[in-house]
Parts: structure tokens; C-alpha cells; sequence
């Protein structure tokens, strides 16, 4: 039976091992997040766990709840972590995938709420040394193939050759297949991302290789599959003649308003050095 997960730190966990299989490296330090590192060095490498090239950055914690006593630390390092792929650049479009009324899938689109838009600053004539010196961000919220009826992929496209960004970050929910990876996770990679395809719904790619700028995805899982949850529940495997289905946990709101604000907060501070958390972290609540 499939894995169903979008977590290269699951689809590897048989592979990761240096020197296990050629050109795949995992590398795991501790801080307030346990923070694994894998890096897939080609597509040929990656194949036996079904992801491209690329850096994959997987942050687990008991929870993401902006409740936590490690809440401004894990904020912190994953903002670090985000730096380490923006790597400077001061020109950036964030897209935030999901469809908001569902609440498993909104959390691309509450991110994107909380991530403050600075590009029409200058344009604007605004007067003020501080919001001038901002680096410029434009935030978009895509909608879902079924509201929209275009791609995720053509709006993305659209938008980034009409104000030509240096980077594009996108966010969205992902699946898993650990029950502890729920809402306690997030995974950072600069491979891009085919939005649904941890759910079997696969559309259009997003990444370097269709857009032309390096892109950055951002997700946490809120979903995992019925035979997922057997296998892990019983430690046999789920009867394949059992219908499945994409089951979320009963407390989903929390989830999904507590890791919106840690990874909306984190992205402010990594666009925007100038800016230090409680300022970051207010605007993500909005």
C-alpha cells in the first residue's frame, strides 16, 4: 500500500541514512524544535522516495501552540530556518494555497493574512524612514481550482511575470503519515510543490523549474488517511478492500489558528530583519 505523505522526513525514513543510498544525506540537531535536515542532491537520487532535488527541512515539536513556554524560540528558529533559504533576497511574493472555508485546507490562506504586505509602500509616497526600508513582500491568496476554475499554478505564473519577484514562497497544508506529525510539524523546502498530491489530487507543479525563480514551500500537515491511522492504531496493515478517506483531528481549529500564527510571525521576522517578534507577532495576529 502508498505511503500518503507530503513529508520527505517520512517518504525517507528507510533511505536517509548517509550512505545508505547514494545521494541522499539526513543530518537531525535539537533545539526548542528537533530539526531534520535531508537533502536530495539529484531526481535520480530521489526517486526510491518520490521527491525531487532539493533541501528539505522537517521542524517537530510537542505542539505549535503560541501557548507554549518555547513558543518565541521555536518562532525564532524557524524563522532562521526560512532565512537560510531566502538567503538575502529583499523582493518576495508569498502565496498562501487552500481553500479557507475548509478548515484542514485554510491554512495557506490564514498564513497569508498575517504576513505583512509591504510593496505598495513606495509607491504610495508613504513618508516614513522606517516602512521605506522594509523589503518589499506582496502577499496572495490563490483560491482552490473548484472556486476559481483556474489553475494554482496559472495564477502564480501570472502574477510573478507581471511584477517579477526574486522569490516566491508558498504555503499550503500538507498530508502525513505519522498521527504525531499532526498540527506539530512543518516542513520547509526549496524542491517546490505540487499542491494535493499527498492526497492524491495532484495539480499543476510549483517550483524553479516552472517559474523560473526559486521557490520556497512552507507547510504543516493537517491531514492523514483512514488506512494510516489503522496501521498506526493496530501495527497491522489496513485490509485494502477497506473504503479510505483524509480524516483531520477533532480539535482542527486550534491547530490551524496556533501554527498560522507561529509560521505567519516567523516569516515576518525572516522578510523584514528590522523587525523583532512582539512587532511580528502582532501582525500576524492581526
Amino acid at each position: 500500500m502508498g505511503l500518503r505523505t507530503d513529508l520527505a522526513i517520512e517518504s525517507s525514513a528507510d533511505f536517509s541514512e548517509e550512505g545508505k543510498v547514494p545521494g541522499i544525506t539526513k543530518n537531525v540537531r535539537k533545539k526548542a524544535f528537533e530539526i531534520t535536515e535531508i537533502i536530495i542532491e539529484s531526481d535520480e537520487a530521489g526517486k526510491p522516495v518520490n521527491k525531487p532535488k532539493g533541501r528539505y527541512v522537517t521542524l517537530e515539536a510537542d505542539r505549535l501552540s503560541h501557548l507554549s513556554d518555547k513558543y518565541r524560540k521555536m518562532t525564532e528558529e524557524l524563522s532562521d530556518e526560512l532565512k537560510s533559504f531566502i538567503k538575502g533576497r529583499t523582493n518576495v511574493l508569498v502565496a498562501g494555497l487552500g481553500n479557507e472555508d475548509i478548515t484542514p485546507d485554510a491554512l495557506g490562506p490564514r498564513i497569508a493574512s498575517g504576513v505583512m504586505a509591504t510593496r505598495h509602500i513606495r509607491s504610495e509616497g508613504i513618508d516614513d524612514e522606517f516602512l521605506n526600508g522594509l523589503n518589499s513582500v506582496s502577499v496572495l491568496r490563490t483560491g482552490v481550482l473548484g472556486n476559481t476554475g483556474i489553475e494554482t499554478a496559472e495564477i502564480i505564473k501570472a502574477v510573478t511575470d507581471r511584477i517579477s519577484p526574486s522569490l516566491l514562497i508558498v504555503i499550503d497544508a500538507l498530508a502525513c503519515s505519522s498521527l504525531s506529525r499532526l498540527g506539530t510539524t512543518v516542513q520547509i523546502s526549496d524542491a517546490g510543490i505540487s499542491p494535493g498530491s499527498g492526497v492524491e489530487n495532484k495539480r499543476k507543479e510549483i517550483s524553479e523549474r516552472t517559474l523560473g525563480i526559486p521557490v520556497i514551500a512552507v507547510g504543516v500537515p493537517t491531514i492523514v488517511d483512514v488506512h494510516t491511522v489503522v496501521e498506526n492504531v493496530t501495527g497491522r496493515e489496513a485490509d485494502e478492500n477497506m473504503p479510505n478517506m483524509m480524516v483531520t483531528p477533532k480539535n482542527i481549529d486550534s491547530i490551524i489558528e496556533h501554527a498560522s500564527r507561529l509560521v505567519a510571525t516567523s516569516i515576518n521576522m525572516a522578510l523584514q530583519p528590522s523587525l523583532g517578534f512582539d512587532d511580528a507577532a502582532e501582525i500576524a495576529a492581526g
